[in-house]
Parts: C-alpha cells; structure tokens; sequence
C-alpha cells in the first residue's frame, strides 16, 4: 500500500460477530455488468508507451500513479493521478489510488505494459462494508480487473503481485522509477535492484530514474489531435466559467470576502465541467492582484476596483486550461486602469506574434518584455538615465522587471505547468514547434505601498493570459472567443451581465 496511513479510532466499530459477518455477505444480486467499453484514447496512450519503449529497451519501467495523501486524521485529499501516469496510461480523473503502470520487456524486444491495481473485494470479505478507503459499500463501485483490460487494451493485475512480478528475471536489475510519484514505491525498486545486484551505484540509479522522469516529461511537449481537442474542452469549460463569474459579480460585491463568493462560482463550473480546478484559483481584487499567487482569496470585490481571476478547468482527462482575465468590478474601465491594462494587452499581443515554429521559446518572454519596458520607460518609471536599452540588457538591466517579475509563458497540457521537468536547453532555449501549447501571460503590478510607482497607478494590478497552440505557420489562439481588449472586455461584460454598459454610480 502506497498511500498515507490514516490514524484510526478506537472508538469506532463495525459489529463483529459471526452472525453478522454472513448476513452481510448475502443477499447481493450477481454482477452481470457488461464489459467496459474500450476508451478513445487507449489507442493514443498504447502509442505513447510504443514510443517509450523504444527508447529504453530491455528495461523494466515502473510509472506508479501515487496514493491517498492524509488531509486531516482518517480523511484524504481528492485523488488525482501522477501525470506520467496518466499520460501512459489513459485513466484521467477515474484512476484507482494505488495503481502502478509497469512496462516489463520481452526477450523478443518492446515491452509488456501491466497494469497493476487494486480490484474491489468480493461481497463476502470485510473489507466491502468496513474499509472506508477501499470498500465499495463506503466509496462506491471500482472496476475489475477484466474491466481495465477491455477499457486501456492492456493487461491488468492485482496489486499484491507487483512485488514479485518486478523482481522476476534479469530485468530486475534494470528497473528505472519515477521517484516523485511515490517514494514508497521508489524504495522497493531500490531493494529489487539491490537483491538482484545491479552494477548501477546509488547515484547512478538516482541519475537513471531522474533520465526516465525527464523523458516522460519532455514526452507531452509536442500535442497530438487528441491531445488539442481535450484542451480545446477545457478552455471551453474554463470560458463558461467566467462568464460565471462576470454574471454575479454584483453580488460579490455584496458579500463579505467576496473574493471566495468569485472562486466557489468558478470551482461550481469546474466541478460540474470537468474533474475541478486545474490549480489553485487566483480571485485577486484591488491590491490582491499585485501577489502573483494570490490564493487565500479572503478579500473584498469593491465597485471601482479591478478583479484579476486567474483559473482553468481540469477536465476528466486531465488536460487544464490556464486563463487570466483582468476585469473592472462595475463593468468599465477608468482612465488609469485602462493605460495599464491596454499596455498590457499590447504586451501579450507581442508576445503571441513571437509564437511561431523555427521560433524559441524565450522569444515569447523577450517579445512581450520589449513592451513593458518601453511603456515603462515612457511613462518615466525608470530610474533617472537608464534607457530603454540599458534596462533590457539581460546581465546589467532589468530595472522594469520591478513591475513585472515573472516569465511570459510556460508550456501547458496535463499540469498547468507541463514538462517542467525538462533542461533549461530544451526549454527556454527549445525551439518552438507545431502541436506545443503554451500561454502568453505578461502583467504589470503596482502594489498600494510601491512609492516609486505614480500614486494613481498603486494598488492596480493587470494580467491577461491565453492559451496558445503552434501552428504550422504561426499560431492559434485556443481561448480568442473570451475577449481582451480593453473595450472588448466592457462589452463582453455588459454582453454577459444584461446591462448597457454604464458605469455603475460609486
């Protein structure tokens, strides 16, 4: 057993007795449901573990999927698989806690994909109606065995074989872990190696499994069609979401820390749409939106203010849309929030026409930051003779990066900041191709105590942020339909809200 151990209550019981025991285990009807049919990306993950094995042949890959992690006493925390996991797998927000993806190599060569799992327990043991983590009359039904293997095309195994079924053969010294997934797990692959005397030292052994995290990694940095189309669901959902929130935004107001009231409507549509939230969701009013991660979201939603919400929606496969939307609380722009925001937009807008194949990465971030700096500079914000130049020196510059510190883009897919575990050389510097995602995200962030920004700018804070898909000739915008532009986003808002569009009275 891979998850955290729960403490458990003496104070609580099941009856014992025997005559208990057999009333419990009758009277069930039989289980005459119809095999799972095959999912539609079974196909898509069989070619991803294909390509795996090609790259480390005669190996034994084990890729755990992670266990119950303990929230509070004898509750957990939503289970969410690793995402090596489910990328090789196929099982998104539907995956057992517990369960191992072992790719086993033939002699013939390729490899044997098994699935190791725990199935539920038949209806005349206890743990059906006493194991409040495992048994289905406490957690509901779990597939079996012959259910995995007709809905992944892959062969599925209980998980107290798996032990042993890593230790068979020579391959047993030639086991590769992705260690973060489960350091329990990670441990028993240390022992098989070591039993069955590996030549591999403990540093190389770290070396190699860090080589098969970065791979699988690195593996979802290009998208298929598949791939796009779940993402293209995400942000569908995720666009609904804000709508959402534009919608009832008059009532945050009305309520105390209305910043929660914005972050339940918009966990309402990510749990109804999808599989929840992809990350945790930034609800920013006012002065908030100046904390990059503004998480706690106990805040006030004030008429007059702007509302930074920076969310996505994980769907069931586990692709996350990352969406930033800077809007103003009463529906219209004032002067001093619109010259940010519009230097902003005209930011982003740089940094997406940056974002075409033969292009790196870190042109995005360059593209956008020229902008910044510029306004920046022409606004006077800029210590007394540094010029424009002398602040985008990478080595010796960078004074406009007080005003926005972070990066430009990340790529995205099935974690809101994917194949993260890449080199920086195939990262920053990779060159962008046909089917990567990423978003283009640049801001500008005066906090209320900042006493070398304007005094009308403190306390305004901006980002805009979508998601990007390379094209063969430039890019998509996956999230063009929710508006951008400073006079878009009114309309948008007053298009959402039912109403004309006038500012709201103070």
């Amino acid at each position: 057993m891979t998850s955290e151990n729960q403490p458990k209550a003496g104070h609580r019981g099941t009856p014992t007795s025997t005559e208990f025991r057999e009333f419990m285990a009758s009277g069930w009807a039989d289980d005459d449901r119809s095999p799972t049919p095959r999912a539609e990306v079974a196909d898509h993950a069989a070619r991803r573990r294909a390509a795996v094995s090609r790259r480390f042949p005669g190996e034994r890959l084990v890729i755990p999927g992670g266990g119950l992690k303990v929230r509070s006493n004898d509750t957990d925390y939503t289970f969410r698989p690793h995402t090596a996991f489910a990328h090789l797998s196929g099982l998104g927000a539907h995956a057992e806690p517990d369960s191992v993806l072992v790719l086993h190599p033939r002699p013939e060569g390729g490899h044997h994909a098994v699935l190791y799992f725990r199935p539920p327990a038949p209806r005349d043991t206890e743990e059906f109606y006493t194991d409040s983590r495992y048994g289905e009359f406490w957690v509901g039904s779990r597939p079996a065995v012959a259910d995995v293997e007709s809905q992944l095309g892959l062969t599925a195994r209980h998980i107290d074989s798996l032990a042993d079924d890593l230790a068979k053969d020579d391959a047993a010294a030639r086991l590769r872990v992705v260690r973060s997934a489960d350091p329990q797990l990670a441990e028993l692959v240390g022992t098989t190696r070591a039993q069955a005397g590996t030549a591999l030292s403990g540093e190389e052994q770290e070396e190699a499994d860090e080589e098969l995290a970065r791979h699988l990694s690195g593996m979802r940095i290009v998208k298929d069609e598949w791939e796009i189309g779940e993402m293209r669901k995400a942000i569908a959902a995720t666009h609904e979401g804000f709508e959402a929130i534009i919608a009832t935004l008059p009532e945050a107001v009305r309520k105390e820390r209305g910043e929660r009231w914005v972050e339940g409507m918009f966990g309402l549509y990510a749990r109804h749409r999808g599989n929840g939230v992809g990350y945790e969701s930034i609800c920013a009013s006012g002065d908030h939106a100046n904390t990059i991660h503004w998480t706690r979201n106990t805040g006030e939603v004030r008429d007059g203010d702007l509302i930074l919400i920076d969310a996505g929606i994980e769907v069931d496969s586990l692709f996350t849309a990352d969406i930033t939307r800077t809007l103003p609380v009463n529906g219209r722009f004032t002067d001093v929030q619109r010259k940010i925001y519009d230097a902003v937009h005209e930011a982003q807008q740089a940094g997406m026409a940056a974002v075409r194949p033969g292009n790196r990465f870190s042109d995005v971030h360059a593209a956008a930051n020229e902008v910044i700096a510029r306004r920046l500079h022409e606004w006077g914000l800029l210590p007394d003779g540094v010029t424009l130049e002398q602040t985008l020196d990478p080595e010796h510059g960078g004074w406009h990066r007080r005003w926005m510190v972070h990066g430009t883009s990340h790529h995205l897919g099935m974690d809101v900041h994917d194949c993260q575990l890449l080199l920086r050389e195939d990262y920053m510097d990779g060159e962008l191709r046909p089917g990567m995602v990423l978003t283009v995200e640049p801001g500008l962030y005066f906090k209320a105590d900042d006493l070398l920004a304007p005094e009308e700018f403190r306390g305004i804070g901006v980002r805009i942020e979508d998601d990007v898909l390379v094209t063969e000739d430039g890019c998509e915008n996956l999230s063009a339909a929710m508006p951008r532009g400073s006079h878009e986003v009114e309309e948008w808002m007053a298009r959402v809200s039912g109403t004309t569009g006038e500012r709201s009275p103070r």
